[in-house]
């Protein structure tokens, strides 16, 4: 299965937008839907990138690194521009990608508060 940026910053924002701090794993059951096993695969992805945690069987919680590539991905424009930086070097690792989006994010904060970072 190949890694899905968009659905992992999708799945990042609803878990960010959960009202509780808990996340069950989506297709945890055997009968489970194509896009439950396909969010779970993505779960797992970011769980290996330390963007989440497991703190119980099958329940995960964001990690303080997990809300730092949110709030550096946050920003439309600087989304888009993390995805084509990351395709002009032929992909990117999900590592890569959050070095990407922070380097873009301090380029617009040193833009806009007229200091370098």
């Amino acid at each position: 299965m190949k890694r899905d940026d968009d659905l992992i910053r999708a799945l990042l924002f609803n878990y960010e937008e959960a009202d509780n701090w808990l996340l069950m794993m989506p297709g945890y059951t055997k009968d489970a839907s194509e896009e439950e096993r396909r969010e779970r695969y993505h779960v797992l992805l970011l769980s290996d990138e330390g963007f989440v945690t497991e703190v119980g069987n099958g329940t995960f919680r964001l990690t303080a690194q997990g809300h730092d590539y949110i709030n550096a991905i946050r920003s439309d424009d600087v989304w888009e521009k993390t995805k084509d930086g990351a395709a002009k070097i032929g992909g990117a690792t999900l590592g890569i990608m959050k070095d990407l989006a922070v380097a873009y994010i301090r380029q617009e904060a040193a833009e806009k508060l007229g200091i370098e970072l």
